[in-house]
This record gives structure tokens, sequence and C-alpha cells, in this order.
């Protein structure tokens, strides 16, 4: 059945590929001359075909769509890389969309109960039916809990595993076969980028996960005016269903509601960009699918607005020495100090130590000079860190996925911002808190923090300097072998000893009628060397 159902999906595939001509895109990436030779055995090939009015984005995006929800999550990722994307491919799977039918309220009700170990009427004093939004791994009910409390209850769609699985398989050996026969494809990194994806979309189908980063982003912004986030009812949470505070704020993106209420769009954009640069230096701790599917705004104080932020699946995080290589990198791009970019890369380790600096540097002011000569306000934010990070990658920069993430979440809040209010100057709103969050570090109150927490590591640096200079006084007492270790250096030996018996035992087995003839004496040796092996100690 599962080889049915993974032939019947492949034949779907081809179908789609067929449909919207997306062997044209692939025949246009540099392959081996057999391989490009070897497409005029495809069939569909010898038909006379009309040029599509479509461009070859726009079949990418709809072929996705027609493939299915987990392709159009791919897309949807795939659409965050404009480092490894050609410009126009990444802007149509942009415009992809999650729209996916709801599935039978009664499975819903099943799945709540089997979780929570309990019948839903006796769970909810109510619970809708109809669902409020349904996305490709989970759909929403509104209830109430016998409290009074009003709440949404988010279940994961049934039996989604396995067509995960499937899918993503298809994806991995597109991908290798990509990689295998185009430079283009293996400079796209395609195997990487599926696999990347795999993890997001298997963290999303656990929704304690979910649950914990909504605790700890509320926790972040607690008593703040900038950003709400609902609060999650732990006692209803399992692993696929999550029940947390219903909100009732206007979607980011319905203008005519946010005018309506005299919405103060200019602050509503500021504060987008104050509530990133927060997130990302001040807690290393930020919301990363911030689309505006997930973004509210509450309809109190509408003069001093605040964001309620919902979905928070995908989550990121910055080291301190990221939040420290990223923030001088901001503030010297902004100098048009390209020769300290170029070489925080290098003292960051996002690009190989042994790379030049002035190539680098000239590298980087190459691409970026065109884009200063545009007015401060005129400039993304977000494009820029593309365009850097496609420099970079021309000089060996491995892929940092926390940086991945940054940028994506970067672009999508530049883009909110500028739709909120079009002439927002990113810069100029987070240059004062960049600059301040530098001078907090470097502050006598976070030098003397730094300074505790080194003294708090110093007894155990005493244990550790004790136990080596004892492993150097004593070298063959303390540094003896340790016996499990012994025994399993003795394993492979083992398993070689096992399968030399189980081949004579075999070679015996067909020989039975005359166990003492000379023509079976491999056999007989087989067995002698393997239980001598298997019993010596």
């Amino acid at each position: 059945m599962k080889l049915f159902a993974a032939i019947r999906r492949l034949l779907r595939i081809l179908l789609v590929v067929i449909r919207y001509r997306l062997d044209d895109i692939i025949l246009d990436l540099p392959m081996p001359w057999w391989l490009r030779t070897s497409s005029y055995l495809l069939p569909w090939r010898w038909l006379p075909r009309r040029p599509s009015e479509l461009s070859r984005g726009a079949r990418l995006r709809l072929a996705l769509e027609g493939l299915g929800p987990i392709f159009i999550k791919f897309g949807q990722l795939l659409s965050t890389r404009r480092d490894l994307l050609p410009a126009d491919i990444a802007d149509e799977l942009a415009l992809l969309q999650d729209k996916v039918p709801p599935f039978e309220p009664a499975r819903a009700k099943a799945l709540i109960e089997q979780q929570l170990g309990a019948p839903v009427g006796q769970l909810f004093a109510r619970f809708e039916e109809q669902p409020l939004a349904s996305a490709s791994v989970a759909q929403v009910h509104a209830a109430r809990l016998h409290s009074g409390e009003e709440v949404v209850v988010k279940v994961i769609r049934p039996n989604l595993k396995p067509i995960i699985q499937q899918d993503i398989a298809w994806l991995l050996l597109l991908a290798r076969t990509a990689e295998r026969a185009s430079i283009e494809a293996r400079r796209l990194h395609l195997i990487e980028v599926v696999e990347d994806y795999a993890r997001t979309i298997y963290d999303e189908l656990d929704l304690l996960r979910e649950a914990a980063n909504s605790s700890q982003l509320k926790r972040n912004f607690e008593g703040s005016d900038l950003l709400y986030v609902p609060q999650v009812h732990w006692d209803y949470c399992r692993p696929q269903v999550l029940v947390m505070e219903r909100i009732y704020g206007i979607p980011v993106t319905d203008m005519a509601a946010l005018a309506a209420q005299n919405t103060d769009m200019r602050a509503l954009a500021e504060r987008g960009v104050e509530i990133f640069f927060t997130q990302v230096f001040r807690d290393s701790f930020f919301h990363a699918d911030m689309h505006p599917g997930n973004i509210f705004v509450s309809r109190e104080q509408p003069w001093n607005p605040q964001y309620i932020a919902v979905d928070c699946g995908i989550v990121g995080s910055l080291t301190p020495e990221d939040q420290d290589y990223l923030a001088r990198n901001l503030m010297a791009f902004f100098k048009r100090d390209y020769r300290k970019v170029a070489q925080l890369h290098i003292d960051s380790g996002w690009v190989p130590a042994q790379t030049k600096v002035n190539e680098f540097e000239a590298a980087i002011r190459t691409v970026c000079e065109p884009i200063f000569e545009k007015p401060l306000k005129d400039i993304s934010f977000g494009q820029l860190l593309v365009r850097l990070f496609q420099v970079a990658r021309r000089f060996n920069m491995e892929v940092q996925p926390q940086l991945v993430l940054l940028q994506k979440t970067l672009l999508n809040i530049e883009g909110l911002g500028r739709e909120l209010y079009p002439q927002l100057d990113l810069w100029t709103t987070g240059q004062p808190y960049l600059e301040r969050w530098m001078r907090q570090r470097m502050s006598p109150r976070q030098v003397l923090k730094n300074v505790q927490s080194q003294i708090e590591q110093l007894p155990h640096l005493a244990s550790m300097s004790r136990d080596l200079l004892e492993r150097l006084s004593n070298p063959h007492t303390r540094n003896a072998p340790v016996p499990w270790r012994e025994r399993q250096r003795g394993w492979p030996l083992r398993l070689i000893g096992a399968a030399l018996l189980a081949a004579g035992a075999l070679l015996l087995a067909g020989g039975l009628d005359d166990p003492l003839d000379l023509a079976l004496w491999p056999a007989w040796l087989m067995l002698a060397a393997g239980t001598y092996i298997v019993v010596r100690r």
C-alpha cells in the first residue's frame, strides 16, 4: 500500500511538472551534455507546445500550490533564502498563501479527546466545531473553559507525519538528482535547504514546543506596551493539542479597520522595528515567523498601538558573539567601513580564516556602494543583508541557520513596516537602539556582571586544573583504560567470529548427508575459527 501511495504521489508530481513546464526551468540550468540530450527521451517534449505566458517564477509558484500544503510551506521557506535564489523566483514564492480546506470537526474532537483523555464536553463549557482558521499543519477552533475564559484550541492535522515523510523523501530525491546533474543546483545547496525545511516542519508538529516558545516570549515582554502574547493554558496542552487565550485584535493587514479606529500608523510601524531589535539584541529570542497572518493589533489605545503575536512554532536565537558581530557589522555598514565589515566576517568565523581581507572588502564595496547612493529612507535593510550574504557565499561562507532566520524575520518586519507607513526609515528607527545596546554592553554594570560570571566559574576551573595536574603526575594509574571501553573494543572482532560461526553452520547444513566429507573442510575451519574468536577473553 505504501509503495502504491508513493508511486501515485510520484505520478501526481510528474503531472504538475508537465502542466507548468518545470522541466524547461530545470533544463535552463547548466548541466552535462548527456543529461541535456536525454531530455529528448521525455515523451511530453515530443508534442508541440505554445510558449507560456507565465514567468518561470509564476509557474513554480502555481506548481507548488498544485502539489499541496507541504510543498507550499517548502516554497514559503525557500522564498526566505534570497541569498540562494534569483530575485524573480524569490518574489513569486513570497506570494504563496497557505490556505488549506479544514478537516472534519469530528476528527478534531476525536484527536483532542485522545490527547487530553476526556470528552470534549467535559473539557470545555463550549466548543465551536466550525474552525476559525485552517493551515497546512493544524487548524484552530474557538472554545470556552468551565472557568469562563475564552480560548482557542489548535489541533494538528491527523495522519500528517506519513504524508510529510513521503513528500520530503521526494523533495530530497529531486534535490540530490539536481545537485548531481548541475553545478548551479549545487551552488544553491538544494539538499541543505530541504533538510532545513524538514527540521522546521517536524518542529512545528510538536505543539508543546510552540507552547514553550509562547510562554518565553510572553515572559520577555511582560508588562510591555509594545507586544502582547496570549496566555498558554498548560493543563490542556499536549504534543498535538494547544490551548491558549483567545485574542480579538485586528489583522495587521486590515488597513481599513486600522484606519477606522484612528491607529497611529507611524508609531505602529516604528514599534514593529523596536520589537525586532528588542527580541534580537536584548533577549536573543525572536519570533521567526512574523508574516502578516501571525500578527494582530490591539483594539485598545489606537494612539498607543500594541502588537499581538501568535504562532510561535518557529523562533530563533543568537549567541552573545553573534549578537556583537551583527551589531558591529550593521554599524560599520552604514558608516561605509567595508574593511571592518570584511574583518568582522572573518573574525566571527562566518567566512574562512584564510579569506583575503582586501578581496572581500572590494567585493562588499562593489555590491553596497550603488545601494548607498539612494536616500537612507529608501534603502532596504533586509535587502542589504541579503546582498551581503550573497557576497559572503562567493567567499565560501557556511550557512548560518540563525542568520537565515534573522534575515527572514527582518524582511518580514521591514516589508510590513513600510506597508503600514511607507515613509518608514528603518535605520533611523533602529540606530539609536543599536547604539544604546552597544553602550550598555560596555557599561560598568555589564562589565561587573561579566566579571561576576567569570568568578562563579573559578571553583569549577580549579577542580579541572587539579584533575589535570594529578593525571600528569600519575599518567599510568590515572589513565588506565576504562573496563567498558576495553570490552567495547572487542565487539567488532566478536561480531566477525559470530559471522564465521553462522557461515560455517550454513555450509555444514548443506552437507549433512556426509558431514565428514573432505569437501566440507572450509565449513569446519570457519566453525573452529569462529568459536575461538567468540569464546576467547
